[in-house]
């Protein structure tokens, strides 16, 4: 028995695996920008044909959001999320060998189409392997892995440049990504009953029913119901996803345009916020789960973690405008990053609470919201410092939009559930009428966590 106690839980091998996958997709999407000067001088690129290049990511990226997550619904994560991890293991390893600017728009179109459904994908993939009561933890380890993997790859990325040039980097990064899906492959199962591993103590620790993940399977996608929950869960993540991509493509220029800084102290500099970031997302993630546990209520364990995010990401980055001093700007960018972060695992959390076994689609639907603001906000940016000739404008926009996002997130209501919404209907046809648990304290109900308090309905 002592044995056992001390047995590392399948579930926490699979989480580990997912935290790799997360780091090293992340590393495959960024390392472009660390290595996009020395490939333009090299290839003699214009800024324009550069600028291409960099944005070929992001529209596959949008659009595969929602169909990955559907794909992962309907077949399973493993089998999906195989396929993807070898798109863009593939696409990156061929970026070594690319030789045109056709080739390296191509290899990154597909790269955009692998780590578009990636992430939906995974987070479907903790449907039958996270109790709640551990979601908001494993959503936020995973994203700080990926925050971790952005904050290395310059060091990274530049020490393989210097040592072999910068087609080595991306052979390097391709072949991990290939060496991770053959892990991927041998580890991770769609559902616990079908893991060698896995013990009849762990499966009911999970909150697994044995057949779930079939029945999921064979289930109609409710696209109605999915767009009515989630659609303030992506206007969210839509004004959390500005300011992130702020943080992603204009921090360097900001910090040594407006703030003075020179080319070895933005090293530094450029660093310090994405670190906060990690330090955020694990955060968040713990907290949230923690009030779960505390209170047995989900709605204020994922919101209150929500507005708190926010809200302390606006009150940072106020007075980082008018700070005098850089070092103090800086500082200020670090705790609203920080904070900014606290709010990641929690959205990726909310498809799970929201939509259950069609959480691939809802994450999809949700981080559209982020996809579509790496479209516009970088973009926007720019042409707002070109047109006012300082950063002010485009922050002071930015604190705006997480105003919107704190108010959006208080209307957010964990406990009406696609699968409440099923259960309602399928009362209603089998019964004629309302069913009994909408008029009554007790009787037929839905499924509850075994932490979560008995649902109150009103009479």
């Amino acid at each position: 028995m002592e044995k056992r106690t001390r047995r590392v839980k399948t579930r926490h091998i699979i989480l580990a695996v997912m935290c790799l996958m997360y780091f090293i997709s992340y590393i495959d999407r960024v390392n472009i920008a660390v290595a996009g000067p020395i490939i333009r001088q090299e290839m003699g690129l214009t800024s324009g044909q550069l600028g291409l290049v960099f944005s070929a990511f992001a529209y596959p990226y949008a659009v595969m959001q929602i169909v990955g997550g559907w794909l992962a619904d309907k077949y399973g994560p493993k089998r999906v999320l195989t396929i993807l991890s070898l798109i863009w293991g593939v696409a990156t390893l061929a970026t070594g060998f690319a030789g045109s600017v056709a080739m390296l728009v191509g290899l990154r179109f597909l790269l955009g189409i692998g780590e578009g459904g990636a992430f939906p994908t995974a987070t479907r993939a903790f449907t039958y392997w996270m109790p709640v009561a551990e979601r908001g933890f494993a959503q936020g380890i995973t994203h700080s892995f990926a925050r971790l993997g952005g904050a290395v790859t310059p060091p990274l990325v530049l020490a393989v440049v210097a040592m072999g040039g910068w087609r080595d980097a991306f052979l390097l990064l391709g072949v991990a990504s290939l060496a991770w899906t053959v892990l991927y492959m041998c580890c991770f199962t769609n559902s616990p009953e079908q893991h060698k591993r896995i013990t009849p103590e762990e499966t009911a620790e999970i909150g697994y029913r044995k057949g779930d993940c079939d029945r999921a399977k064979h289930a109609a996608t409710p696209w109605r119901k999915l767009i009515h929950r989630m659609w303030l869960v992506t206007v969210v993540d839509f004004c959390y996803g500005w300011l992130l991509w702020v943080y992603l493509t204009w921090l360097p220029s900001y910090l040594k345009e407006s703030r003075g800084f020179d080319l070895k102290q933005l090293a530094l500099f450029t660093a310090l916020p994405l670190l906060a970031g990690v330090i955020g997302d694990t955060l968040g993630g713990v907290v949230s789960d923690k009030l779960y546990k505390a209170t047995g209520r989900l709605r204020l364990a994922r919101c209150s973690v929500l507005v708190v995010g926010m809200g302390g990401s606006l009150a940072f980055l106020l007075p980082m405008l008018s700070a005098t001093d850089p070092i103090a700007a800086v500082m200020f960018l670090s705790a609203s990053f920080f904070f900014l972060e606290i709010t990641n695992p929690v959205l990726w959390t909310l498809p799970l609470d929201i939509a259950g076994k069609y959480a691939g689609t809802a994450g999809g639907m949700m981080n559209t919201g982020f996809g579509v603001a790496g479209m516009i906000s970088p973009v926007a940016f720019g042409f707002l410092i070109e047109s006012t000739g300082s950063y002010d404008v485009p922050f002071t926009i930015s604190a705006c939009l997480l105003g919107v996002g704190i108010v959006a997130a208080l209307f957010i209501d964990t406990s009406k559930t696609v699968e409440a919404d099923e259960d309602r209907e399928r009362h209603v046809l089998m019964g004629g009428g309302e069913p009994a648990f909408a008029h009554a304290g007790q009787g037929v109900g839905l499924q509850r966590h075994p932490l979560r308090r008995p649902l109150r309905w009103k009479k």
